[in-house]
Order: C-alpha cells, then sequence, then structure tokens
C-alpha cells in the first residue's frame, strides 16, 4: 500500500478511469493535477505553451505555509494541502527515488515577527483567529526567539512560530510530480500554445493548439497568469490579475536563517489589491547555502524588467530583520507573475458557461503550498463527491471571477 493510497477514494478511480482530461498549463498546479488524475486512472495529457514549470513556478520561493492565511476556505485547502504533501512525496520516492530528492522538502517552520506596537497587536489577533479554528502556532518570548533565530534583530515586539510551515525547490517538485504523470501515462507536451476551443453540442471537446487539435472529455484551465488569455480563447474568460513579485539570492552562506521568517506587513501585501509597489521582508535559506530574500507585489502587466525600486525596498526590509547580512553580496535576482482574482481565492471547479471545461488557477503566491490539495480536492469534483473539502468557496461563477467576453483583464494585455 502507498502511503497516500488512502487518498485514492474507489469511487475516483471507477469514475474517472480512462476519463480523456486535457490540462493547459505544466506549472505546478497543472503538474499536481497530472498527477493525481493520471494515478487514478484517467488518460491525461498536458499542453504547456512553454517550457516545464517555466513560468511562476520557477521563479518563487517554494512556500508550502499555513501562516499567511487567516481562518476560511483558503486556510482550510492550505491544511489539507501541507498534510498530503509528504505522503505524495513519499509515494514518488517509492518510484522515483532521485526526482523526489530533488524537491528538498524542508518542514523547516516559520516565524512572522513584528517589529512595533501597532504589528504586535496585529499578529496576535491575526493569530488568535488562527488558533480558533485549530491552526497550531504559539507566541514566543524574546529568549525563545533568540534561541530560534540568534542572528535576527532583537528590535522586535511579537513573534509567532508555525511548526507546519515548510518550503520545496519549486522547480524540483514540479519535475517529480510531472515525472509521476508520465510514469502512470500520462503525456506532455511544450511549446503547445492553446489557440482556441472545440466546442460540439454546447460542450468543450477538445482545444486548437500550435501543435494541432487535442480532444477530451475535460479540458483544465490551469495556466497560471496566462489562464486569462486561456479563457479568453475559449470563450469563457475569466478576470485573471497579475502581480510581479521578485527574489534577491545571496551568495551562499553558512548556517544563518533556520526557519522561514518574514514580518507581519506579508500578511497584510498578499490580501492586499493595491497596484502599486508594496514590500515585505521574508528571509529564508536553501539546501545550497543561498539566502531567499523577498517579497514584492506591483501589478504591471506582463513587463519582465527587473526594477531598481523593488529590489532595494527588498533588501531594506531584510535587513532590517537580519543586520548581519548588510555585508553579504546578491549572487542574482529573479521575479514572475503570480494570478490572483479580486476577492484572493484561487477558482477550483467547473465553468457552468461551458459543459467540459474546468479551471484551476489564480493561488497568487501561495500555488505551490496549495497545488497538491487543489489537486485532490478538483479529482474528487471531477468524481462527483464533495471529497475531503468542499469546492464551493472556489467556484467558477464568484462575481470576482466571471470577465465579460467583451472586457479586457490584465491577463489578455498584450
Amino acid at each position: 500500500m502507498t502511503p497516500d493510497s488512502s487518498s485514492l477514494d474507489t469511487r475516483d478511480t471507477a469514475t474517472l478511469s480512462g476519463l480523456g482530461v486535457l490540462i493547459i498549463g505544466a506549472g505546478i498546479i497543472g503538474c499536481a493535477l497530472a498527477d493525481r488524475l493520471a494515478l487514478a486512472g484517467a488518460s491525461v495529457r498536458v499542453c504547456e505553451a512553454g517550457g516545464l514549470a517555466s513560468g511562476t513556478t520557477a521563479h518563487g520561493e517554494g512556500n508550502v505555509l499555513v501562516s499567511d492565511k487567516g481562518a476560511g476556505p483558503e486556510l482550510e485547502l492550505s491544511r489539507l494541502s501541507r498534510r498530503l504533501w509528504p505522503q505524495v512525496l513519499a509515494r514518488i520516492a517509492e518510484r522515483l527515488p532521485a526526482e523526489a530528492a530533488a524537491v528538498e522538502w524542508d518542514p523547516k517552520g516559520g516565524i512572522v515577527v513584528a517589529t512595533d506596537d501597532a504589528g504586535a497587536a496585529a499578529l496576535a489577533e491575526f493569530a488568535r483567529g488562527q488558533r480558533a479554528v485549530g491552526l497550531q502556532c504559539e507566541d514566543l518570548d524574546a529568549d525563545q526567539l533568540a534561541i530560534a533565530e540568534p542572528a535576527l534583530t532583537r528590535e522586535v515586539t511579537g513573534s509567532v512560530h508555525y511548526p507546519d510551515d515548510a518550503q520545496v525547490q519549486p522547480v524540483g517538485a514540479a519535475a517529480a510530480l510531472i515525472g509521476s504523470a508520465a510514469a502512470s501515462g500520462a503525456l506532455v507536451e511544450t511549446r503547445c500554445v492553446v489557440t482556441g476551443s472545440i466546442v460540439h453540442g454546447g460542450r468543450l471537446i477538445g482545444v486548437q493548439t500550435s501543435q494541432g487539435a487535442r480532444y477530451a472529455d475535460v479540458v483544465i484551465n490551469a495556466a497560471g497568469p496566462w489562464s486569462g488569455r486561456v479563457s479568453q480563447r475559449l470563450e469563457a474568460p475569466i478576470a485573471v490579475r497579475t502581480r510581479r513579485g521578485d527574489v534577491l539570492i545571496t551568495a551562499p552562506m553558512p548556517p544563518t536563517v533556520f526557519h522561514k521568517v518574514y514580518d507581519a506587513d506579508y500578511v497584510g501585501a498578499v490580501g492586499s489589491s493595491q497596484t502599486e509597489l508594496q514590500s515585505s521582508a521574508v528571509v529564508e535559506s536553501t539546501h545550497g547555502g543561498p539566502i531567499l530574500l523577498g517579497s514584492s507585489r506591483r501589478e504591471c502587466g506582463f513587463d519582465n524588467r527587473l526594477r531598481p525600486d523593488s529590489m532595494a525596498a527588498i533588501a531594506r526590509r531584510a535587513l532590517r530583520l537580519y543586520p548581519v547580512l548588510a555585508d553579504v553580496p546578491i549572487m542574482r535576482a529573479y521575479g514572475g507573475f503570480r494570478p490572483y482574482f479580486a476577492d484572493h481565492l484561487p477558482v477550483i471547479g467547473p465553468d457552468p458557461r461551458l459543459p467540459g471545461l474546468w479551471h484551476a488557477t489564480g493561488h497568487e503566491g501561495a500555488g505551490i503550498g496549495l497545488s497538491i490539495g487543489t489537486a485532490y480536492v478538483l479529482a474528487a469534483a471531477l468524481a462527483g463527491r464533495v471529497g475531503e473539502l468542499d469546492i464551493a468557496p472556489f467556484a467558477v461563477d464568484r462575481p470576482a471571477v466571471i470577465a465579460s467576453r467583451e472586457g479586457q483583464t490584465p491577463c489578455t494585455a498584450a
């Protein structure tokens, strides 16, 4: 019995076995879907416009977080996903041990800190709400914080430890999932751009692509920031918005940062819909020694330029938490686009306007962490059952999601 076989409901395999599923997008969401559906016996094909995990997935930090979500459906999805991640990796390791090792699963835990009295009060209230729904988190006093993070500034007014926060190497994670899917029979096509829909009798039965027509019983739009563009081409538009986030990477260092550490402003930035630059300190180590410094958010369409003001803001924030980094060189920087909807919930489920079309997108910067849970609840819904988590809060027909056929969304521009 594989470690996560209990999550494979026999009703799923009975319903999904032989079902033709076409997944648009080979980022972390598409790869997780492919793995889960192929394991259940579906006939899976993945069409990716670029290369494997070459978009948002390759340009993030690999967060698997519960700490940044308040009580509600997204927190429940993150808790489900966090529980399933180790199980899925254990299963993959049985068949593909090298690929599973390359995921670099690190259940390091997270520490959220405040540096003024107002931030400490807001953090304490946020944590109280999380504890009320059963999330494990604990306040740290000054001595406990100093033991946990010796190099962290002592100018901290409040801190909360989240033992369930974890990290993966995001491209390694996507590669392991798609490798597992391929081992279960999934087909993966890169440089395969979806250009239009194939509809018969009012139902989507396939898509036109740059490599020809592709037919399926179910099409899943998992194209991340580009899912708005894809939805327009399929004539069922969704109002995906994009924000760019940047990350700085230091030269390799001896052990310095032992948890994912971020300031309390990060939660507010995640939940904000402001279009101008926002930044907050996020500092964490990697297996190879470099330290990742984030984070920023800014709506700028698909402008892929690194901007000095964003990098400077990240560096200033990081130095406030870790003054020891002042003389550490920055080795490189990168940025990527995060897809989200105005109500800050992802979309998971069928599109009522076009039978045969499903969506799994809008996870913003939480896609890595939420990917496994998203795949499990979508597969259950596709099999006609509720599963461990009801997808109703993530429905497509929410006001924040549906876009007019004539209107332009940020994702359809250029």
